[in-house]
């Protein structure tokens, strides 16, 4: 695991604080790294969303909040049946096969948050990518990986994981019978479900 996804995964357990500066020596430290790769670690998490600037040149953690995470289901819905929805009639048997990939190694035990995100993404973008729109692409892969910031309460008290691994088979399931309309919807559902549960939650959590 490189320091990047080191840093991903302590912020995903609570293990780094929030809202004060990261201090890079401090991080160089516990990594066991010079400061060199923590930069740059730092400037690539602050390009995806996980970090936030503070005072002139220092990051920090941001607090999670249901507005955000309500943002992010609300743009995925529109803009991921967009995507999939210029994808359907391309997509092919070999993607078909790769996304059952994906699902088998999400299932596996003793996986990080970081890499159950990533396989999450990979499942999502096997079925997306014969759209062949790259500008669409990166912004949903973007506003996926901002969502990952939120699977520890996903996969945490809200025990989303196996509710998700079964309709992700259903989709593969109306995929395979060609069943476009019937897919677009149950894919909205699928990122809206998750994404209201998760608001609700924490809306509770800040009262």
């Amino acid at each position: 695991m490189d320091v990047s996804q080191s840093i991903k995964e302590d912020i995903l357990k609570n293990q780094l604080p929030r809202g004060v500066p990261l201090r890079q020596a401090i991080l160089s430290t516990r990594y066991g790294v010079s400061r060199i790769p923590i930069r740059d670690a730092l400037l690539s998490l602050k390009s995806e969303g996980w970090l936030v600037p503070n005072g002139k040149a220092g990051v920090m953690i941001p607090d999670l909040n249901w507005t955000e995470a309500e943002d992010l289901y609300l743009m995925r819905a529109e803009l991921e049946c967009l995507l999939f929805s210029m994808a359907f009639d391309y997509i092919s048997e070999e993607d078909l096969i790769k996304a059952r990939y994906f699902l088998t190694e999400l299932n596996k035990e003793n996986l990080t948050l970081v890499y159950k995100g990533e396989l999450n993404w990979l499942f999502h973008h096997t079925l997306y990518r014969a759209a062949e729109r790259p500008t669409l692409q990166r912004m949903v892969e973007g506003l996926n990986k901002q969502a990952v910031r939120y699977l520890g309460f996903q996969y945490g008290p809200l025990g989303y994981k196996v509710r998700s691994q079964n309709q992700h088979e259903e989709l593969l399931l109306l995929i395979e019978s060609n069943d476009k309309n019937a897919a677009l919807i149950f894919l909205r559902q699928h990122i809206e479900n998750a994404g209201i549960l998760l608001t609700e939650f924490l809306k509770k959590l800040n009262t």
